[in-house]
């Protein structure tokens, strides 16, 4: 079994690199914090099988999944790894969840330019199974997971080795390539036939962006429900908080939202109060379903939430004052997030604020 690992293209190790000769194929395996069951992979794979790789994983999302891209809009063509240089930070897109073979067919035309551009990730997940794939501009394969068992056999079977000392493109220097940057010769073969704007990652992955109605979302929270778990509070959901009108959204979907709310109300919140209280009423859902989750999952949301939580502490002006608190029976905790308002309000916010006779005093 040959398990010397081939180079995408846009990634390449400096010339005479002494690791260069010694780099395999091959996965290691860790627990992901605060999970005793589930599970980070990281892998790599030849380039040559990279594609097959990915497509036997999307048979794990039978039913419906969405896709993940990061790029840089306005790219380098090249750069190298040990760089100290600042360089911008990529954009990542999330598509709704679509059947997973409407992704397949739609990203066929484009997977082999994902695979061998330096500056372009891509992945699959479904949160509901507990299930990721994403590969990043590194080409290093992450795969999260609640099942090990079943992604060891999956490896196994497409002999990926374990390995303990695993080797990966971050331990050695090497080149980030854009497909524009490499040499017309130095194309795999299906890509040489394709013009100039077709190599354009800025353009063509704008292009599955429209294809898969993808949209940008900002780095937030990082986290992982198992399936366990999402069954435990979809369970209650549906059993004591039907009535509530998040209780539709996934909740994974609310924890993300309160977080991206934070971070706009931590810079200028540009919405009405009508928009403002939206975000409240997402934190009074999180708050409900804390309060009436079993531990340690409950212990383990709060832990999840605690970063945002505390951000948002921090920006909140008036703390003698509280808008209107919803009520709600089923949370015993103080709503701090009612308490007062947020430092940087937008014009919108403050004349409604103004409207409600919240500067006339406590």
């Amino acid at each position: 079994m040959t398990t010397k690992y081939l180079h995408p293209a846009g990634l390449q190790p400096a010339r005479n690199h002494r690791m260069a000769a010694s780099i395999r194929e091959g996965y290691d395996l860790s627990l992901l914090d605060d999970c005793s069951n589930a599970y980070r992979f990281t892998a790599l794979v030849s380039a040559p099988r990279l594609a097959d790789i990915f497509v036997q994983f999307s048979r794990f999302l039978t039913e419906e999944s969405f896709f993940i891209l990061e790029f840089y809009p306005e790219q380098a063509t090249t750069r190298r790894s040990s760089a100290e240089e600042s360089r911008p930070e990529p954009a990542v897109y999330y598509s709704p969840y679509l059947p997973t073979n409407l992704i397949l067919q739609t990203i066929a035309p484009y997977l082999s330019r994902l695979i061998h551009d330096g500056f372009v990730g891509f992945g699959l997940a479904n949160n509901r199974k507990g299930l990721e794939f994403f590969c990043s501009e590194e080409k290093v394969l992450s795969f999260f997971t609640d099942n090990h068992l079943r992604l060891c056999n999956f490896l196994v079977r497409n002999q990926i080795p374990y390995r303990d000392d695993l080797i990966l493109p971050t331990d050695y220097d090497h080149h980030h390539l854009s497909l524009l940057g490499l040499p017309r010769e130095l194309l795999p073969p299906e890509l040489k036939k394709l013009g100039t704007a077709e190599l354009d990652a800025s353009l063509y992955c704008d292009e599955i962006t429209e294809l898969l109605d993808m949209y940008e979302v900002e780095e937030g929270l990082s986290f992982f429900l198992t399936r366990k778990e999402q069954e435990q509070i979809a369970d209650l959901i549906s059993s004591k908080l039907m009535q509530h009108e998040f209780a539709d959204v996934e909740f994974g979907s609310l924890l993300l939202d309160w977080s991206d709310f934070v971070t706009e109300c931590e810079y200028v919140f540009d919405g009405d109060l009508w928009e403002y209280r939206q975000g409240l009423k997402i934190r009074d859902m999180i708050a409900t379903v804390i309060e009436l989750l079993d531990e340690p999952l409950a212990e383990k949301i709060r832990a999840i939430i605690s970063e945002p939580d505390a951000i948002f502490r921090k920006n909140l002006v008036d703390s003698s004052k509280r808008l209107d608190t919803p009520d709600n029976p089923l949370v015993s905790q103080e709503c701090f997030w009612y308490q007062g308002v947020v430092r940087n309000q937008g014009s919108e916010l403050r004349r409604d604020l103004i409207r409600h006779g919240w500067f006339k005093g406590p």
